[in-house]
């Protein structure tokens, strides 16, 4: 197999989507256009992968890190101009190289694949990605000649009448010998109305010295869609999430409501997990098998052990075991790690804390910057007051303890294993284990004082 290359379209600033965000950056189902291709390229044994970038090129550099490298087009000349830039990169190279732009999030690399194979079976210099819509309209066209190979392709609105009767269309995605690619581009030109240099011209001039041009159809005509406003992102990401929930579905799990469960690209859920709708799960979210979750649920960042419950909840950033149960109502905050069989019940808020085995905290508590060890039993109200204005310290609650209600353990402090604290109380000094902690005032009942009060 020959050495393989790939060129990322990436710099143009997207002035129809009407935000200061650029255009590659805006997100589909959780992650930014070029990243979702650049991923789909990384599946393929490349070479190198050269990202073409301008507007924002500090902010794409940053998303794309060091899975590629980068040429900066500093002025937007056209789609073969930006090619022209990864020539420091790849001029000279054997090997075959793929074009593709940074806003068609959907494109998978199994079909960049087959445009590989498609390319090297036709000995082609060049291959277009081509797919067939009954509403060709704006797209250009893709004309064949008797051999099925490409004649030409025409621009919308540079066809003719019988041209625009033609459903193929490019998608703007070609693999090229590289070395062709690079001298053909130097005899772009860019005499046209808009004063650019079009990288479909390319095909024109390898046509033209008489090499073979192919094209190869894609079965999918969705995964070509290229976004250049607001419409068109909300259609990528309605492709994208059917996509997505339909993967799942296939892998064993349950979806109730499709159209209301949102899954980002890398979440990975076992099988016979129950999504209910106004789900969503974002990041590299990881959710065991056998787990409920929501309705309406947000999980980012997580890891979710099997058998899981988790209601009208959201959780961030943290570990969370297996046989838990979550919510309704619950927040958990990043850095807290939930071991297995733990209950977090209804407005209850939790933040860099750990939660030992069996441990419950049932109602209306805020745990954070804790260690909870195993089967502690914190009542409703329960506080770890864990801020004194300018910095936070750390409770720890050993093995076995039971906090009463409505009860404060104002941090640094320690409640010995298996303490018992009075309801009511506020803890500020360290609670030995097995000892009653009882820290209020003692109750006063005045006989007959409302029977005075009303006199008064």
């Amino acid at each position: 197999m020959s050495n393989r290359f790939a060129v990322i379209l990436a710099a143009g600033q997207g002035t129809r989507m009407k935000s200061k965000l650029y255009k590659v950056l805006h997100p589909v189902c959780g992650k930014p256009m070029v990243q979702h291709v650049l991923d789909q390229v990384s599946k393929l044994k490349m070479e190198k992968v050269v990202t073409i970038i301008g507007h924002g090129a500090d902010l794409v550099k940053s998303q794309l890190g060091e899975s590629s490298v980068y040429a900066l087009q500093e002025e937007q000349l056209g789609t073969a101009h930006a090619v022209m830039q990864a020539k420091d990169y790849l001029e000279g190279k054997e090997g075959v190289t793929i074009v593709v732009c940074g806003d068609t999030p959907l494109i998978q690399s199994e079909t960049m694949e087959a445009l590989f194979k498609h390319h090297d079976e036709q000995s082609a210099k060049a291959t277009v990605l081509t797919a067939w819509t009954d509403q060709p309209a704006g797209y250009g066209r893709v004309v064949r000649n008797q051999n099925g190979l490409v004649e030409k392709i025409v621009e919308h609105k540079d066809a003719t009448d019988k041209e625009r009767m033609i459903k193929e269309i490019n998608t703007g995605t070609y693999c090229f010998d590289n070395q062709a690619l690079f001298q053909a581009l130097k005899k772009v030109s860019n005499d046209n109305v808009q004063g650019e240099y079009y990288l479909p011209d390319v095909i024109e001039i390898l046509k033209g010295e008489g090499e073979v041009v192919s094209a190869y159809q894609t079965a999918d005509f969705e995964e070509t869609l290229g976004v250049n406003d607001r419409v068109a992102l909300s259609q990528a990401e309605a492709f994208m999430k059917k996509r997505i929930n339909e993967t799942h579905m296939r892998n064993g799990v349950t979806i109730i409501d499709p159209l209301n469960t949102y899954i980002g690209p890398d979440v990975k859920i076992g099988m016979d997990t129950v999504l209910h709708p106004g789900t969503m799960l974002s990041g590299k979210t990881q959710i065991g098998s056998e787990c409920i979750i929501g309705p309406n649920t947000q999980i980012e960042e997580c890891s979710v052990g099997d058998g899981t419950v988790i209601r009208q909840s959201a959780a961030h950033d943290s570990q969370i075991g297996a046989s838990v149960n979550i919510g309704p109502f619950a927040h958990i905050r990043p850095q807290t790690n939930i071991h297995d069989e733990v209950k977090i019940g209804n407005f209850v808020e939790v933040k860099k804390a750990v939660f030992g085995k069996g441990s419950k905290a049932s109602h209306l508590s805020y745990i954070g910057d804790a260690e909870v060890g195993k089967d502690v039993n914190l009542g409703c109200g329960s506080i770890t007051v864990n801020y004194d204005g300018k910095n936070k310290y750390l409770t720890k609650i050993e093995d076995g303890v039971f906090v009463g209600c409505n009860s404060n353990l104002v941090a640094p402090v320690t409640i010995g294993e298996g303490a018992y604290i009075a309801a009511g109380s506020t803890i500020t000094e360290d609670v030995p284990g097995n000892a009653l902690s009882i820290a209020r005032a003692r109750q006063v009942n005045k006989e007959d004082y409302v029977e005075k009060l009303n006199k008064k």
